[in-house]
């Protein structure tokens, strides 16, 4: 889309060297809160900023491809099925899996549930830090919420996942096929 150009970074993960300019620009990001209301879109404030600090800073900006095996995204999760079975039988090298380009909260926790990659106790979601651990600021939330094993859970037949989901519904009624 044209309103992301020219980067198309996704700011729901990145990766950021620590130095002077980027300190500057994260400032910035931090004091748009007037273009994050205009926009509604803190993606589209950042893509913008960092096509200023590149221009005027001489910021170097690179961003990974949709592709990308290393970090697949949701793009890659609703629209290359083959690949997305490459994953889930373990052929792959991933490192984190970003759940772009899906529609709502409840969608991500539902497919990173299903694809095996969800690592947070139930009695987690949704809850204040101090209503988990008590009002005990010396405890860690990874104590009471990190997982060593991924919750896999099936949600939808139509959808990656770890497991065949079978007796699942279809979530794309109209065009859903099951995955496995």
């Amino acid at each position: 889309q044209e309103r992301y150009a020219p980067y198309s970074a996704n700011s729901g993960f990145y990766f950021v060297r620590a130095n002077p300019r980027t300190q500057h620009l994260f400032r910035h990001l931090l004091y748009s809160g007037d273009l994050l209301n205009a926009w509604n879109s803190h993606q589209q404030v950042l893509i913008a900023l960092l096509a200023e600090y590149n221009s005027l800073m001489g910021l170097k900006v690179k961003v990974f491809a949709k592709e990308t095996e290393l970090f697949p995204g949701g793009w890659l999760y609703h629209r290359q099925k083959n690949e997305m079975k490459r994953i889930m039988k373990g052929e792959s090298n991933l490192y984190i899996f970003h759940m772009s380009w899906t529609e709502n909260k409840r969608n991500k926790l539902n497919f990173f549930q299903q694809i095996g990659q969800w690592y947070v106790q139930e009695t987690c979601i949704g809850k204040h830090y101090n209503d988990i651990v008590g009002g005990d600021s010396t405890v860690s939330l990874s104590t009471h919420c990190c997982l060593a094993e991924p919750v896999v859970i099936c949600h939808y037949r139509d959808k990656p996942s770890k497991i065949p989901c079978n007796d699942s519904p279809y979530l794309d009624k109209k065009r859903g096929k099951p995955f496995w």
